[in-house]
């Protein structure tokens, strides 16, 4: 049967839809059927899951450089901060005032008091004290109570020198007793405002000795920290917090150098504490030496024996003078190179002993 008009018509219309869809990359003209109930659940619950699912965190892998590149004043300002909690000496230092230095004006030793004063009242002047206490194998003067030394090893802090110290007019010297803090700068930094009996404590103070060599001791002065340092590195870090201990006890201020100079030491040694006040020893009394025993007398020779002589006598001393040395004064005891002289001895007499300590002619420092 031949297809009616009708129907060709209908079947070029549908081709020519189809290449248009063909051309145009659109779906097929025949769509699929319309979703049963089934499929369109299906899809609302995937829908309502991938609604309230989080998503999946991915992992980033670490990175090898830092969060924060820190700058070098970021990082030294941290480490000043870290080194003032770590160190009690600069944080002592931190709180010091600081001042530009009060005029000398009236300034002398005797506003320290007494030279070597005994202010511990342990019957030993302050020299002998420290010397005591910071030479070892020391000997002491017999008759002294133990005071005076005579002779003992010191390993200078200030050099690392070893010295072989014996008390005498030209050996003395070696070994001096340094204020670590100098007198002349303590009176231009506050001590001048304090009475004389402070001063007295401060210029004695076992806290702001050292016994050191003579030569530095003469080098320093009354320099501070900002003009003067210990030759030995290995040390500075202990003088400069003993100047900031003594400093904060006796309630003294630093020049703005000075404190820069302080700081500059501290912060090659984190952790610095302050100086903890040194023990001097008890001084311990050696006795005096006795006195020569006369000899004993010789009996005659018996009858019939040969004869023995009779030992010679002991030749008498001069008057005043115990042995065989005799000086009329001091400045002949001291041209002898015997001086000083000690009771028990030969030389020591007790006209030549003015403060009656059993030791004469000794060098006042």
């Amino acid at each position: 049967m031949a297809a009616s008009p009708r129907s060709s018509l209908r079947a070029s219309a549908l081709s020519a839809l189809a290449l248009v869809g063909v051309l145009s990359g659109c779906a097929p003209v025949d769509a699929p059927p319309p979703p049963g109930p089934s499929a369109t659940a299906s899809a609302a619950a995937s829908s309502a899951v991938s609604s309230t699912t989080p998503p999946v965190p991915v992992p980033v892998p670490e990175s090898d450089e830092p969060a924060v590149t820190q700058t070098p004043e970021t990082a030294a300002q941290q480490g000043e901060a870290t080194d003032a909690i770590q160190s009690p000496a600069r944080a002592a230092l931190g709180e010091l005032p600081v001042k530009g230095r009060a005029p000398k004006t009236d300034y002398s030793r005797e506003q320290f008091g007494a030279r070597w004063s005994d202010t511990d009242r342990n019957g030993c002047d302050t020299r002998n004290d420290i010397l005591r206490r910071d030479l070892t194998d020391v000997a002491v003067a017999p008759g002294t109570q133990g005071c005076k030394v005579l002779s003992g090893d010191l390993t200078s802090p200030f050099t690392g020198e070893f010295i072989d110290f014996v008390a005498g007019v030209q050996t003395s010297s070696d070994v001096q007793i340094d204020h670590v803090v100098a007198l002349s700068d303590a009176w231009q930094k506050g001590a001048q405002n304090v009475d004389a009996d402070r001063r007295t404590q401060f210029a004695n103070d076992p806290l702001n000795l050292l016994a050191v060599d003579g030569p530095s001791n003469s080098a320093k002065g009354d320099g501070d920290a900002a003009t003067w340092l210990p030759p030995a590195k290995e040390f500075r870090c202990e003088y400069v917090a003993r100047q900031i201990t003594v400093k904060q006890r006796y309630e003294l201020w630093v020049t703005d150098a000075e404190k820069r100079a302080m700081d500059a030491v501290l912060s090659q040694c984190p952790g610095q504490q302050l100086i903890i006040d040194p023990v001097v020893p008890e001084p311990v009394d050696v006795p005096a030496a006795s006195a020569p025993t006369e000899p004993a007398p010789v009996e005659p020779p018996a009858l019939g024996t040969s004869a023995v002589p009779a030992p010679d006598a002991p030749e008498a001393p001069a008057p005043g003078a115990q042995g065989e040395a005799y000086f009329a004064k001091c400045a002949d005891a001291r041209a002898a190179g015997a001086a000083p002289l000690y009771a028990g001895q030969p030389g020591y007499r007790p006209g030549l002993d003015g403060d009656g300590d059993g030791v004469a002619c000794e060098t006042r420092r």
